[in-house]
């Protein structure tokens, strides 16, 4: 029998968030049930007494705080595993209480129609367009230059086993069931009985398998939200839209023709960068996969759709040009029919739909009758909608199937666009090994940037034989125009070169598609899309001279006319944050956008720019809208393209109604934006104030660089302190944490680095080097100046306000605690107390800046739930450290302490949200 949990903190929740606390409390209650049954009483007892320990610890109890740091000492492996597990859990269900939350609070702003519309949201940006003047003609033209573009990545140290990933979609439904005030007693406990058997059975499942996991397993992590999230929710974002606009204008919704705003990519299957499993076989094995998962997802709609248009052909007429397509297909796929039940000969729809569900069977089969694109499948479809449309049809089942078109014209027979990437180094040694040139790699862009233009004028082509990495190259781009005429236009993106250090680079990745043959079939053009990628600071900072270069070049600019004139572009926050810290690597993105732009604009031609990023706050990550909110203004041009990545993917498409409250909030800053640009800004800020922000910039930078990168001893300091030796271990992912040929610490990839100080509760990538940096800029202007500088520059105020988060979830204490598995450098404790100076002088100015007393006292929510999740942390944060020392001591060798390690590393994942 259900119980309320005992001895539990109460944490003050105001009364609209009344009903998460009842959520958490009573989750939390069958999780300790739960452990009870599958772990006995000691486990239970052994992760009580831990958590109330943790919570009098937290409460300033030094005695509570010694006994749990003697408790966590020693504890067997599997034990110790079964303790982190039981944390995790928790972790879990208080992670899904406040996503249904979520849910909740957005229903709300639905149901009160005395409450203002949801801030950010569709309604709210309908009715402030109106209020600016626009007309209801202004509003759909404005709607035609939106263009909204979640692309999906692969995250080294995050792919959640789809097993899991279903549970959590059940568990949400039976939360969001339970809301319903009309249930019956024994229905209510009914569904506190379903809640214990997915808990129950999660904690019998493995997080992870025990193999590595492969680029299938990431591709399939991305094709569960797509497919199983995003799929059934799409339509109702473009129905908001209609009723928002069909309100504020006083028209029918159904008239409108909403145009598609939101299409979806992918890089999993196509980011070779670093990823020797990735290559022309996975493209095509992934786009055949993902072209299953959406023929796959629309025969099973129009088997639903079958069976609501049971219409009788002696109650109601149908189309001549319907009934002339069912006909066809009786003779083309005679089959069809015998599928179908004798008594559906007189229910024309049906029998047409049996046809629909043949076709595309055959389609996911690969056999003669299948469509051969999704035009031909979409064409079918509008002659349902138009049959029922004209015979009386528009409330018995229009709706749904306009609800299928809408699905057809946003993922056709591909489901999402797929990406290529390859880091630019790449290229030149391909060509120094065709070239047999081995001192092409030592030669300056400009020189390598003359030579590939000869060789392109000149039509060379290898002088040698190419090796494998070079075959393997060039069958990328067979590969991709292959891919193109199997799978649709849509179905492969551009070639996005990694990391462009020159013009020269990009015109590298031409040349071997010129190799490769890759033109198109009517023309002598190549038929690939190049899209340069700017991460490190040196390429940022240079992106808009090397567009220029490369817009001066005839070949290039010439290519680029073939290809419409777009040139997609990306911008990356984790490379350059790494290395300059997260001041500057903000500040570093957001020039780039304005020298590109500035570029683009002299040379008459368009500039679409994407934001590479990370799930965390330092390497990019954030809400969808806040990307063009802090962009500037010339940068934004009807698009909002960005990568989608690890706790980010759960965080904003999770759950259905999260996923369409990420597309609202995109939609309102998109709209607001284009609409008038400086308008949504407010104003351009001020050179003073533009001057105040790369003064921080610039101290920061020095402050980072100086500690990370000049003080000697710092690697291995870190290696100590922070679990990376198991990261580095975790059987998830297919690229490495090291990039090969580079040394030092400037090898390690940006996802295991910040993922790694996450663990440790320090989280120096999110702050550190803004402490001395804050400081000195209050020192040169001024408080005041400084608080005016973030209210006139929305760029400035989101780094302020990230800053707070990534103090506020650092904690200083529990970071200490790693201090004693660095014995061995003496100079161990002076590092500490150097980045703590930092941290303390960051809080202070924040707190100045923003008139707190606390950190987030201005966002009640977020402090509340770190205030809730902090005492359940810290006991996997200790034993991780005892686990640790024990392993190390033990030469890395065991492997029961190294499935207890990771088991850590999961949970504190879980608990802090966060992997990196």
């Amino acid at each position: 029998m259900y119980t309320a949990p005992v001895n539990r903190t109460e944490i003050e929740f105001p009364a609209k968030h009344a009903a998460l606390r009842d959520d958490v409390h009573m989750l939390g209650g069958l999780v300790g049930e739960v452990l009870r049954d599958q772990g006995g009483v000691e486990l239970f007892d052994l992760v009580e007494r831990d958590r109330l320990l943790a919570i009098a610890s937290r409460n300033g109890d030094l005695q509570a705080s010694a006994e749990l740091q003697h408790r966590v000492q020693g504890r067997a492996p599997e034990m110790a595993r079964d303790l982190e597990r039981a944390f995790t859990t928790w972790f879990q269900m208080a992670n899904l209480a406040e996503q249904v939350h979520r849910i909740r609070r957005r229903r709300a702003y639905f149901l009160d129609d005395a409450a203002k519309p949801q801030p950010g949201g569709v309604t709210a940006a309908i009715s402030e367009l109106k209020g600016r003047g626009l007309n209801l003609a202004d509003v759909l033209a404005l709607l035609g230059k939106l263009h909204i573009n979640p692309v999906f990545m692969a995250h080294p140290t995050e792919s959640t086993r789809r097993t899991i990933l279903r549970k959590q979609l059940r568990l949400a439904q039976i939360l969001s069931d339970r809301l319903n005030p009309t249930l019956a007693p024994n229905e209510q406990r009914a569904a506190i009985e379903r809640i214990r058997a997915e808990i129950t059975t999660g904690w019998q499942t493995e997080d992870h398998p025990r193999q590595k996991l492969t680029v299938a397993d990431e591709r399939e992590h991305v094709l569960f939200f797509l497919t199983e999230v995003i799929y059934p929710v799409l339509p109702d974002f473009y129905a908001e839209i209609a009723e928002a606009i069909g309100k504020e204008y006083a028209v029918d919704p159904d008239s409108l023709e909403i145009p598609v705003l939101l299409r979806f990519g992918t890089w999993v299957g196509g980011d070779m960068d670093g990823n020797p499993d990735v290559h022309a076989k996975v493209m095509r094995e992934t786009l055949t996969r993902q072209q299953q998962a959406i023929v796959n997802a629309y025969f099973l709609e129009v088997q639903e759709l079958a069976q609501i248009l049971s219409q009788s052909a002696s109650r109601v007429a149908v189309s001549q040009a319907l009934q002339q397509r069912s006909e066809e297909y009786a003779l083309r796929m005679p089959g069809a029919r015998s599928g179908a039940p004798a008594r559906h000969d007189r229910m024309p729809y049906r029998v047409f739909l049996g046809q629909v569900a043949e076709r595309l069977r055959a389609t996911y089969e690969s056999r003669p009758t299948a469509y051969e694109t999704p035009v031909q499948f979409e064409r079918d479809i509008g002659l349902l909608a138009e049959s029922l449309a004209a015979n009386r049809g528009r409330y018995a089942g229009l709706f749904a199937v306009r609800q299928l078109q809408r699905r057809i014209a946003t993922f056709g027979f591909h489901l999402a666009t797929l990406d290529i990437r390859q880091h630019a180094p790449v290229h030149h040694q391909v060509i120094a090994q065709a070239m047999d040139e081995p001192e092409w790699i030592a030669l300056d862009t400009e020189q390598r940037h003359r030579r590939i233009h000869e060789m392109i004028v000149r039509d060379l082509g290898p002088r040698v034989e190419l090796d494998a990495l070079g075959k393997r190259t060039l069958a990328v781009f067979e590969a991709m125009l292959q891919c193109r005429r199997r799978f649709g236009p849509e179905a492969i993106g551009a070639y996005v070169v990694n990391d462009v250090r020159g013009a020269d680079d990009v015109l590298a990745a031409l040349l071997l598609a010129r190799w490769a043959g890759a033109y198109d079939k009517s023309s002598e053009m190549i038929a690939v899309d190049f899209a340069p990628m700017f991460v490190s600071m040196r390429s940022l900072e240079s992106s808009g001279e090397i567009m220029q270069r490369l817009l001066g070049d005839s070949l290039y600019r010439r290519h680029l006319s073939d290809r419409q004139g777009r040139q997609w572009l990306w911008v990356g926050y984790s490379q350059s944050s790494l290395e300059s810290g997260i001041c500057a690597s903000r500040l570093a993105v957001y020039r780039a956008q304005e020298s590109i732009a500035q570029a683009f604009s002299e040379a008459g031609e368009q500039a679409l720019v994407g934001h590479a990023r990370g799930g965390s706050i330092p390497r990019g990550g954030g809400r969808i809208d806040t990307l063009v909110q802090v962009a500037p203004a010339q940068a934004v041009q009807g698009y909002v393209r960005m990568t989608e990545q690890g706790e980010g993917i759960a965080q904003h498409y999770g759950l259905g109604s999260i996923a369409l409250r990420t597309f609202e909030r995109a939609f309102g800053a998109l709209s607001l934006t284009v609409a008038d640009p400086l308008k949504t800004r407010e104003q351009v800020p001020s050179p003073a104030v533009l001057q105040i922000g790369a003064g921080i910039a610039l101290h920061s930078e020095s402050a980072y660089r100086y500690l990370v990168f000049e003080t000697a001893g710092f690697q291995e300091w870190f290696k100590a302190v922070t679990p990376i030796d198991v990261i580095e271990r975790m059987q998830i992912g297919g690229r490495p944490a090291y990039r090969e040929g580079v040394q030092g610490l400037a090898a390690l990839r940006a996802v295991p680095w910040v993922f790694a100080w996450t663990q440790n509760r320090l989280l120096l990538p999110g702050w550190y080097g803004a402490g001395s940096a804050l400081r000195k800029a209050i020192a040169e202007v001024g408080i005041e100046s400084l608080r005016e500088a973030v209210g006139e520059w929305a760029f400035l105020a989101r780094l302020v306000d990230d800053l707070e988060i990534m103090l506020a979830r650092a904690d200083l204490p529990v970071a200490a605690r790693y201090l004693d598995l660095s014995g061995h450098l003496p100079e161990s404790s002076q590092w500490f107390r150097l980045i703590e100076c930092d941290y303390q002088e960051a809080c202070a100015a924040i707190l100045a800046i923003k008139r707190l007393e606390q950190l987030l006292d201005g966002d009640r929510t977020q402090q509340r739930a770190l205030a809730l999740r902090n005492p359940y942390v810290d006991p996997m944060n200790f034993m991780q450290v005892d686990l640790l020392r024990r392993w190390r001591a033990g030469e890395r060798e065991d492997a029961d302490l190294l499935a207890a390690l990771l088991a850590s590393v999961n949970g504190i994942a879980q608990g802090l949200q966060n992997t990196g």
